[in-house]
């Protein structure tokens, strides 16, 4: 699944995306862009990053997302992932270190693939991308 989500051009928001080039964050999506990506910032700040609009919430993202990549706190990943839900995402990625696994399951039941601690700019160069 990680390497289908990583090779299959599509849409990632990406939650918790600023300006601030020291957070994990800013370093990850520009890599996921660079596989084909478009990227959707979502920052309360709803700042441009790499050249992408962004937008205060989930809820504010018009058309489809293949991806909700999520870079919160696992305190609050679980709201994140009801959004996704809500929002009709495909999939969610919870990032390294955020683990919840009841918002998982949810995700799961709602037929989103789900990928959980772990980083796309580590997966992928695992997997020769």
């Amino acid at each position: 699944m990680i390497t289908r989500l990583l090779t299959t051009p599509g849409r990632w928001a990406v939650v918790g995306l600023s300006t601030n080039t020291a957070r994990a964050a800013y370093g990850v999506s520009r890599y996921v862009q660079s596989l084909g990506n478009v990227i959707v910032p979502v920052h309360p700040k709803a700042q441009t990053v790499h050249g992408a609009p962004g937008v205060r919430s989930l809820a504010e993202v018009e058309g489809s997302l293949d991806v909700v990549d999520v870079f919160v706190n696992s305190a609050r990943c679980g709201d994140v992932v009801d959004q996704a839900i809500a929002a009709g995402a495909g999939a969610v990625w919870l990032q390294l270190g955020v683990v919840d696994e009841a918002a998982a399951e949810r995700a799961r039941a709602a037929g989103l693939d789900v990928v959980m601690d772990a980083c796309p700019a580590i997966e992928g160069p695992r997997r020769g991308l």
